[in-house]
């Protein structure tokens, strides 16, 4: 797997290639887009918010 950073408005991104695609980190995306301070706490509301992407979850963020 290759790793590395992305640049999006100066700031990084982290991502990994797995061959086919390339995947971001979630919590860094948060940070850029909402600028929030606590994207973890950003992501738990928006899964309790949608009832749908908290169900897809596990599939869509498989645990290290």
């Amino acid at each position: 797997m290759n790793t590395g950073i992305a640049l999006f408005e100066q700031k990084e991104v982290r991502k990994v290639w797995d061959g086919k695609q390339w995947y971001f980190v979630l919590e860094d995306i948060i940070v850029i887009l909402v600028e929030s301070n606590d994207p973890k706490q950003y992501i738990k509301k928006m899964r309790q918010r949608d009832s749908e992407l908290n169900q897809g979850w596990v599939q869509l963020v498989p645990t290290l």
